[in-house]
C-alpha cells in the first residue's frame, strides 16, 4: 500500500510539473489576434462610441516578453464635438511582461507610437471628448513607469471653448528626450508652447522637465521636476508668468482670476494630486505690490483655499483691466460721482470653492487723488457661497473703521444678500472731506441688508441704520452764523472768526434704500440747524429741509428755512426766494429794531443724540 502511496505522489507531481509547464508555455506563445474584437468592444464602452482596430499581433512567436503590435486605431469624435477622429493611431507598440496578465494587468513597459493625430475638445460648460463617461473621477490615475517612451509623427490638437484657447503641438520622444513645440492662442493672444525633458525611462525619476508659452501680451515658464516621467499629478516648479492681465493668465491656470493691469509674478509651486500648494508667490499689478502664500485642497470634491496675502500697497484700480476702468468712468459720466462703491460681490459662480484667507494691506493708493483708505487688513472665509470677511479693519488717515461685511448667495439665490455692520472711531471731518476750515472728530455706525450684485446695488434696497456723529471741532463763525439764518453776522464776521462745533449727528433710517433722517442737528456754539427729509440710494439724491436759529440776539435774522439737494458727492443748499426776497429782509430787519426775532435755539444734547445714532 505504502509503495502504491508513493506511486500516485509521484505521478501527481509529473502532472503538475507538466500541467506548469503547459502553462508557461501558453503564456510565451498565447495567440493576441483573437482577442482584437474583445479589445474593440472594450475600448468603445470605455468611450461610448465605436472604436475600431485595422490589427492586434505580437512578436516574437515565444517570449515572456512580447511586443504587442497594434494597428490602425481609429476613436470617432463623439456628436457633440464634430466630425472627424477624437484620435487615430498608425502603429502602437506596447512591450509587456506576458506573466501580468494572470493578474489581469497589461503592464506595459516600453511604448513606441507613430502616425498619432489626437483632436481633443472642450465645450464652453466643460465637457470633454477624452473623460471616461462613465466615471465621476478625473486625474486620479497612477502615472505609467516605463521602461522607455518613443513617440513619432505625433501631432496634438486642442480647442478649449471653455477658456478660449487652441494649441497645436507637435511631440516627438525618444533616447534623446521628449520635445512638444507648437503654437496657438490663448483668448485671442497669439503664443508659441513648448515643453521639454529628458528620455522617458524607469531610472528618471525624479524627470527635470522645462515648459513655457511665450507671446507678446502672455509669457509663463515652468521648470522643475516630476516624481515620475510625465506625472503632472505629482510635481514641484517654479513659475514665472508676465501678462496684459490676470485673465489671461488665468485662462492657463484656471484658478478663476479676473482682469487687471499688467501682471508679473513669480511662485514655488508643489502638486500632490488633489492638493497644489504655492508658496514665495510674489507680483506686482499696474503699480501695486503683494506676496504670500496659497493652498489649494481638492481632496473632498471641493476646492478647499487656505492662504495669505501682503500687499506693501495697493491701487484698486489695478484690479481691472482697462475695459472695466473704462466701463466704470463711462458709468460715473452717466451718473456723476458716488460714495458707495460699485464692488462687484456676486459669488454666484464660486459653487464648489471654500477656504480662509487672511489679507493685509499697508499702503493703499488711487489715481490722481489721495485715497480716503490708507491701510487694510482682515480674514475672508468662504463656506459654501457665504463670505464673511470678519475681522476687517481699515485704516484711514485719522480713524479706523472696524468690523464685518458678509455676502450670502446660498440657495441658489440670482443675487447675494449683502451684510454692512462697520464702525468708524476716531475718523476727521478734514480728513474725510479731503481738506475742509471745518474741524472735528467723526465718529460712524453702518448696520445694513440688503440684495444686489454689486455693494452699490445692495445698498439702494437696503434696511437698517447709518449714523454720522461730529464733535468737538470748530467751523468758520460766518458758517455758523448762516446755520442759524443770522445773516446780519454771516456778513459781519471776521475772515479768521471761529465758531465751536459742539456736535453734527444724523441718523438715517433705511428700508428699501430710503433713508430718512432721524434726526439731522447741527449745533455749534453760535447756532443750530435741524432737518428733516432723507436720502435715497443708490443714487444718492438728498432732498431735506433745514430750518435754523442763532443762540444769542441776531443782527439780522431771515425768516424760513432752506432746502439741501443735490447727491452725497456733490450736495447743494439753495434759500427759497421768498425767504431771500426784499420784503422777508425788510421783516426781517424790522425784528431786529423791535427786537422780536423769535427764539433762540438751546444747547443739544450732544450725548444723547450720539447714542441715537451710533450707539456711543
Amino acid at each position: 500500500m505504502a509503495s502504491n502511496h508513493r506511486k500516485w505522489l509521484r505521478w501527481a507531481a509529473i502532472l503538475l510539473v507538466a500541467l506548469v509547464a503547459v502553462a508557461v508555455l501558453v503564456i510565451a506563445a498565447f495567440p493576441v489576434a483573437p482577442f482584437r474584437e474583445r479589445a474593440e468592444a472594450t475600448l468603445s464602452e470605455r468611450f461610448g462610441r465605436p472604436v475600431t482596430i485595422g490589427a492586434l499581433d505580437r512578436t516574437p512567436a515565444f517570449s515572456f516578453t512580447p511586443t504587442i503590435r497594434i494597428r490602425d486605431i481609429r476613436i470617432p469624435q463623439p456628436g457633440w464635438a464634430g466630425t472627424g477622429d477624437l484620435a487615430r493611431i498608425g502603429t502602437l507598440d506596447m512591450r509587456i511582461r506576458a506573466f501580468g496578465l494572470l493578474r489581469g494587468r497589461l503592464d506595459p513597459k516600453d511604448v513606441t507610437a507613430s502616425g498619432v493625430r489626437l483632436n481633443l475638445v472642450r465645450q464652453a460648460d466643460g465637457r470633454t471628448n477624452w473623460d471616461d463617461p462613465n466615471s465621476a473621477e478625473s486625474g486620479t490615475g497612477h502615472p505609467l513607469r516605463l521602461d522607455g517612451l518613443t513617440i513619432r509623427d505625433a501631432v496634438v490638437d486642442y480647442r478649449d471653448a471653455k477658456q478660449d484657447r487652441r494649441f497645436t503641438i507637435a511631440v516627438t520622444s525618444d533616447a534623446k528626450g521628449f520635445v512638444a513645440r507648437g503654437q496657438g492662442n490663448v483668448r485671442g493672444a497669439p503664443v508659441r508652447v513648448e515643453a521639454s525633458g529628458p528620455a522617458i525611462t524607469a531610472a528618471a525619476t525624479p524627470w527635470p522637465f522645462r515648459a513655457r508659452i511665450d507671446g507678446a501680451q502672455l509669457s509663463m515658464t515652468a521648470r522643475g521636476q516630476m516624481d515620475a516621467p510625465l506625472d503632472t499629478e505629482r510635481m514641484t516648479i517654479a513659475v514665472t508668468a508676465q501678462a496684459d492681465s490676470l485673465k489671461r493668465i488665468d485662462a492657463v491656470i484656471e484658478a478663476g482670476l479676473f482682469g487687471t493691469q499688467p501682471v508679473r509674478l513669480t511662485a514655488n509651486v508643489r502638486h500632490d494630486g488633489p492638493k497644489w500648494q504655492v508658496d514665495d508667490l510674489r507680483g506686482r499689478i499696474g503699480r501695486s505690490d503683494f506676496a504670500g502664500r496659497l493652498g489649494v485642497d481638492k481632496t473632498s470634491g471641493r476646492t478647499v483655499l487656505d492662504g495669505d496675502i501682503h500687499a506693501t500697497r495697493l491701487d484698486f484700480d489695478d484690479l481691472a483691466d482697462d475695459a472695466g476702468l473704462a466701463k466704470a468712468a463711462a458709468l460715473t459720466r452717466a451718473i456723476g460721482p458716488r460714495v458707495v462703491p460699485n464692488t462687484r460681490v456676486d459669488i454666484g459662480k464660486i459653487d464648489k470653492t471654500d477656504g480662509r484667507i487672511a489679507f493685509r494691506i499697508d499702503r493703499i493708493l488711487s489715481r490722481g487723488s489721495a485715497s480716503p483708505i490708507g491701510s487694510a487688513k482682515g480674514v475672508l472665509t468662504l463656506d459654501r457661497q457665504l463670505l464673511t470677511i470678519d475681522p476687517l479693519r481699515v485704516g484711514l488717515p485719522r480713524g479706523v473703521v472696524a468690523g464685518t461685511v458678509k455676502v450670502d448667495q446660498r440657495g441658489g439665490r440670482a443675487d447675494p444678500t449683502v451684510t454692512l455692520a462697520l464702525d468708524l472711531t476716531g475718523g476727521s471731518i478734514a480728513a474725510l472731506a479731503g481738506g475742509s476750515d471745518v474741524t472735528g472728530r467723526v465718529d460712524a455706525r453702518v448696520r445694513l441688508t440688503g440684495v444686489g450684485e454689486t455693494i452699490r446695488a445692495a445698498v439702494g434696497r437696503s434696511s437698517g441704520a447709518i449714523g454720522i456723529v461730529a464733535r468737538d471741532g470748530a467751523l468758520p463763525a460766518k458758517v455758523a452764523a448762516m446755520l442759524g439764518f443770522d445773516a446780519g453776522r454771516a456778513l459781519t464776521a471776521g475772515d479768521d472768526d471761529r465758531a465751536r462745533l459742539r456736535c453734527a449727528v444724523a441718523r438715517l433710517d433705511m428700508n428699501g434704500g430710503r433713508g430718512r433722517f432721524a434726526p439731522l442737528i447741527v449745533d455749534t456754539s453760535a447756532s443750530q440747524t435741524r432737518g428733516t427729509g432723507g436720502i435715497a440710494f443708490p443714487a444718492e439724491t438728498i432732498a431735506a429741509t433745514l430750518t435754523g436759529a442763532p443762540k444769542h440776539g441776531s443782527l439780522l435774522r431771515i425768516p424760513g428755512s432752506a432746502t439741501a439737494s443735490g447727491t452725497l458727492s456733490a450736495p447743494k443748499v439753495v434759500v427759497p426766494p421768498e425767504t431771500k426776497s426784499v420784503g422777508n429782509i425788510l421783516k426781517g430787519l424790522g425784528r431786529a429794531i423791535t427786537g422780536r426775532q423769535g427764539p433762540t435755539a438751546s444747547d443739544a444734547d450732544c450725548a444723547a443724540l450720539s447714542r441715537q445714532a451710533i450707539g456711543r
